[in-house]
């Protein structure tokens, strides 16, 4: 009998569930670069509304969200300021240099949060011998910072430090749903600070693919035509967008049993004596913790025999991310496992 698996690699590796599957087969579509898929633009309406923002439009992918945000708001040569461990910057390719010509200011960070000094400290005087700053990004809540979450006091610090420099602010929010389920802080208030936002359907929202831009009506109406340039121009799209409109209204809901899961995965095996972690850094659905004894590979090459994954980072560092495909009962059976292994 194969064995099942419970994947903590990430909560993109979540499938649609059935009912999911259903919306999207039965999906009203068009060709969404002529604009009239309905589906597609029910989706960005709606997103938009959620984030109280006049407009959004539907792509690919996250990292074509954040490098289309760049691209509208700076020019070649530009700078944009960034954590040092965020995703635009860690994950994306080098995309920021290689589709829109800027140079990335990597700026010290407390898992993933920098303060407005640090903004301000970076900030140069007009001159030709320098890039110009134009934009200001922050990540909520942040994969390398282990899912932590950005108060809301110094996000509006940060951001009001980037409008008095005359900077653009973006919202790399492709978790911003985990947040807000954690604090229950509205999406529109994190995101009423910024001038774009990227959001992802097809994390914690469950859906198979996509993500989308939201900003003004003119960021947007620029952003479609970068999205076409980036070759992100789709026709009957409204197949996919129904899965991430169904994630959308029906999945948000239960993001706190998500967070709960990796808490419970936390308190559990940060009592044993070879795993080290920071419970007060677990607030969403991402958690990472160090194994002693072994490398951080032969833990997860080990803890797959049992039907459980999770993702090694170098050299004795273990990351594991709750998802919608990983029930309560599925992570008891991850700390049996875990605690046999460690044991």
């Amino acid at each position: 009998m194969e064995t099942a698996v419970i994947d903590l690699r990430s909560d993109t590796v979540t499938r649609p569930t059935g009912k999911m599957r259903q919306v999207m087969a039965s999906a009203e579509v068009g060709d969404d670069v002529f604009g009239d898929d309905p589906t597609v633009n029910e989706l960005e309406r709606r997103t938009a509304e959620i984030l109280g923002k006049p407009a959004a439009v539907y792509m690919p992918s996250g990292t074509m969200t954040n490098q289309i945000a760049i691209r509208c708001q700076t020019e070649p040569g530009d700078e944009i300021l960034i954590a040092e461990e965020s995703h635009m910057y860690y994950y994306e390719g080098g995309a920021a240099a290689a589709m829109s010509g800027v140079t990335t200011r990597l700026l010290t960070a407390e898992r993933g949060i920098f303060t407005a000094d640090a903004v301000r400290a970076v900030l140069r005087p007009e001159d030709v011998h320098f890039p110009r700053t134009k934009m200001v990004c922050v990540e909520n809540t942040h994969n390398r910072g282990g899912g932590a979450i950005w108060p809301v006091e110094t996000i509006r610090e940060v951001t009001d430090a980037g409008r008095e420099a005359g900077l653009k602010n973006h919202l790399d929010g492709a978790r911003l749903w985990n947040a807000s389920a954690a604090t229950g802080i509205p999406e529109s208030e994190y995101c009423s600070m910024f001038d774009s936002v990227s959001v992802c359907f097809s994390k914690s929202l469950g859906a198979p693919i996509g993500s989308a831009l939201a900003g003004s009506e003119e960021l947007v109406h620029r952003a479609r035509r970068f999205r076409k340039q980036f070759g992100g121009g789709w026709r009957q799209a409204g197949i996919i967008a129904a899965g991430a409109l169904y994630g959308l209204e029906n999945n948000r809901r239960r993001l706190t049993e998500d967070n709960a899961n990796i808490r419970k995965l936390a308190e559990a095996i940060g009592d044993i004596e070879a795993i080290s972690l920071n419970l007060e850094e677990v607030e969403t659905n991402i958690v990472y913790f160090y194994v002693d004894g072994m490398t951080a590979e032969e833990f997860c090459q080990t803890l797959e025999e049992f039907g459980v994954l999770m993702l090694p980072i170098v050299p004795n560092k273990v990351r594991a991310v709750a998802n919608l495909g990983v029930t309560s009962d599925d992570i008891d059976i991850v700390i049996e496992n875990v605690r046999g292994l460690m044991e």
